[in-house]
């Protein structure tokens, strides 16, 4: 079995957050092939994965979307919430049929701004799945339409 994420959620908060978090949070399903939002639309929620898998891609213009990374069970789906404006930087699509926990982002905001050290929490947690999440574009991108790829087979 591989090691989770250095984003998931169960390494990433105390154990007292994760519980807090997941007392806002609500069992939704995706059939496979299903959008969960798409890039440049309003950013209200965010899905913890339970079992599926969540392709994670960006617009190229003139050609089909870019799967930037693949996600599975514990990670984060979606960071754009937490932050102004609140509008996805990528699109995400359900890869597999999908169980996840969905969370209200207005919710989890104003229990941030209730409890600090909760939002701290919270804060260094989806910021450790931007910095990943970025290296991955970087990388597939390169992969992608670099003339050398990445670099990362020398």
């Amino acid at each position: 079995m591989n090691a989770p994420a250095p984003t998931s959620m169960p390494r990433a908060l105390p154990a007292e957050h994760r519980q807090r978090l997941m007392g806002l949070a609500r069992e939704v399903a995706f059939p496979e092939g299903a959008r969960l939002f798409e890039e440049g639309s309003r950013a209200d929620r965010f899905w913890i994965i339970r079992t599926g898998t969540v392709d994670l891609d960006m617009r190229v213009p003139g050609r089909r979307p870019a799967v930037i990374e693949s996600l599975g069970h514990n990670e984060l789906v979606g960071w754009s919430w937490l932050f102004p404006p609140h509008t996805w930087h990528l699109g995400a699509e359900a890869a597999s049929p999908l169980r996840t926990f969905e969370f209200d982002a207005r919710a989890v905001r104003e229990l941030c701004q209730e409890d600090p050290e909760f939002g701290l929490s919270i804060t260094r947690w989806v910021g450790e799945v931007v910095a990943h999440r970025l290296q991955s574009a970087r990388t597939r991108l390169l992969d992608l339409y670099g003339p050398y790829g990445s670099g990362s087979r020398w």
